[in-house]
């Protein structure tokens, strides 16, 4: 499986060159030629879903490249005090090879960061920079693109961090985009890796940083903007439609009319290429005295077109987005209600002592959109209510799903989003914080009876622009100032490839598939110690979620859902009963423990 990288660094970029579509069919192939694998058991007490998954929990995290963390799986250097052995058998992965370890094209090595290296910096991961660090395909140059050419210790220095910067990497030769994890630090991870299935062919969407990774695993599609600065939107025209709130409102008395349901709002003209905040969302407004981003309604974006909310809103399908922060962890019947300052305001301090603010504004996609939209974070009426329609319209906060699943009431859809501390974002977040939220996450759910019929994605919004070796499948190209990828204002040439919308309008600025990220399911159908090499994307989930509970229904208007590849190889379901057991771990160490009653 460790497959030869020039060789695929040389198809890739004669595919870009001319033969773009041979790799698209390839790609797309191989991402659903085990689509017709589903076990739709019509008749066994499985007629509402497809497969025996009556619970999909999707724990999207924050700004990992796959070779971040999976450059060396199953090897690691073991010098840390708590060796990782990995189980005979191991399949390996797609990652650094001797020679990219040794000889890297990018001028300079990968270097591997210790346990006591948790704490690093953000790299540059736009849309631009990104394509411009594939280099038409050679992938030789994220140091200058992604990485501004700094050291670790220069990364850290600019951003006021003083964590520690080791003896064990090399000044001359090390630049901080290049660095990678192995399990001595992400423990956990390759732990669930062992146990459960992983994919070492999974990619963001299209590139780009945050927003664009949220809008890709919710709605598989970035086009559609209504209103957005330029800053974060592509519009055709050259000129861009800025949002504004309506004569006399105010942030604090901003709603959707949704509350009762309702269509979504037609596509606008636009694509998001990067991070704003959301139209409808009281924290993007409030000053940063009260936990708010401060911005003006002109640099927020609306976007139109349908989500997989409304998707399932359409047939009656329980879910939500439940994200730390979002309320304060006010669950009702509980206390008092926190006002807007509280719940934009609350924060968690990071290993390194720092505090976070909790919720983040532009990592909550359905915020966007004026159909899934809780513009003042409104709690769920009761307990009971949390999956269906009421007030808070399908969003919450983190404690109302653990209040909900405790009860017995797991929706089937849930996207969950950590507090931002946790979240792996590097700069403010960190692998030990992840892992405690991911540990402690998935320890709850395996505890709790639902856990017989659930499936936990874990999956990233984007690369952050850390280095990852290898070339993604162009499925989606684009012709626009802001494309580089294979030249100036060019990613691929062939206007066929550029994907089209239901009106006929070409949606340019979606280049992709963007930078590789991991991509695990954790669940008693997933295939135990397994690497698939399935081609999948971001918009892989969505489409999971309409196979599954959707009978395949698409959203349609150019999104990815019908392109982005089938996890289904993932799991195992020839059997009536998922045969994978739980894996319960310490989420301080990552290593597996005895019993679950122990933490």
């Amino acid at each position: 499986m460790n497959r030869k990288s020039s060789r695929w660094r040389l198809s890739a970029i004669a595919a870009i060159a001319g033969s773009t579509s041979l790799l698209v069919g390839s790609a797309i192939s191989a991402g659903t030629a085990v689509a017709d694998q589903r076990d739709v058991r019509a008749g066994q007490g499985m007629s509402q879903t497809a497969t025996p998954i009556k619970h999909l929990v999707v724990l999207f995290q924050e700004n990992v490249s796959f070779d971040h963390y999976y450059a060396t799986y199953p090897r690691a250097t073991n010098t840390d005090g708590q060796p990782f052995a990995a189980k005979e058998g191991t399949p390996t992965v797609n990652g650094l090879s001797a020679a990219l370890l040794t000889a890297n094209p990018n001028g300079a090595n990968p270097q591997r960061l210790k346990p006591t290296q948790a704490l690093t910096c953000d790299q540059d991961h736009g849309y631009s920079a990104e394509q411009s660090a594939f280099d038409n395909g050679l992938m030789d140059s994220f140091i200058k693109n992604t990485g501004a050419s700094l050291s670790l210790s220069q990364c850290l220095s600019a951003v006021g961090n003083t964590a520690p910067v080791t003896a064990n990497q090399d000044p001359s030769n090390n630049y901080a985009v290049m660095d990678y994890y192995d399990g001595n630090t992400v423990t956990g991870m390759w732990n669930y890796a062992q146990n459960f299935a992983m994919s070492d062919n999974s990619y963001g969407t299209n590139f780009g940083p945050s927003t664009p990774g949220a809008v890709n695993v919710t709605a598989a599609n970035t086009y559609g903007v209504i209103c957005g600065p330029t800053s974060a939107t592509y519009w055709p025209s050259g000129t861009n439609v800025s949002c504004s709130l309506p004569n006399g409102v105010q942030p604090n008395q901003l709603t959707t009319g949704e509350s009762t349901g309702g269509a979504p709002t037609p596509a606008g003209p636009a694509t998001d290429t990067s991070d704003a905040d959301p139209y409808f969302d009281v924290c993007s407004y409030l000053p940063s005295s009260e936990g708010g981003d401060n911005r003006p309604a002109s640099k927020t974006i609306e976007m139109g077109g349908s989500n997989i909310g409304d998707l399932l809103n359409s047939k009656g399908i329980t879910w939500g987005w439940f994200e730390g922060g979002f309320d304060n962890g006010y669950i009702p019947g509980n206390g008092t209600a926190p006002t807007t300052a509280q719940i934009c305001s609350s924060s968690h301090n990071n290993v390194g002592g720092n505090a976070v603010t909790d919720y983040i504004p532009h990592h909550e996609p359905f915020q966007y959109y004026a159909s899934t939209a809780n513009p003042q974070h409104l709690p769920p009426t009761s307990v009971a209510a949390v999956g269906h329609k009421d007030q808070a319209n399908h969003q919450y906060d983190l404690a109302d799903f653990w209040a909900a699943a405790d009860s017995g009431n797991l929706p089937s859809v849930s996207y969950i989003k950590a507090p931002a501390y946790q979240d792996g974002h590097a700069g403010y977040s960190d692998p030990f914080d992840e892992q405690n939220f991911l540990v402690n996450t998935i320890n709850h759910l395996e505890k709790l009876p639902s856990w017989k019929s659930t499936a936990v994605v874990i999956n990233y919004d984007d690369s952050d622009g850390w280095y990852d070796h290898q070339m993604s499948p162009i499925t989606s190209e684009s012709q626009t100032s802001l494309d580089t990828l294979t030249g100036t204002g060019t990613c691929g040439s062939n206007p066929a490839l550029v994907p089209v919308s239901s009106t006929g309008q070409p949606e340019q600025a979606k280049c992709g598939s963007g930078p590789r990220l991991p991509l695990m399911v954790i669940s008693p159908y997933s295939k135990a110690n397994f690497v698939d090499n399935t081609y999948t994307t971001q918009s892989s989930i969505v489409q999971f979620i309409e196979d599954n509970w959707l009978a395949g229904e698409r959203l349609g208007n150019g999104a990815a859902d019908n392109t982005s590849g089938s996890l289904n190889r993932m799991f195992n379901f020839d059997r009536d009963h998922g045969t994978n057991p739980p894996l319960f771990l310490d989420p301080v160490t990552g290593e597996p423990i005895h019993s679950p009653q122990q933490h």
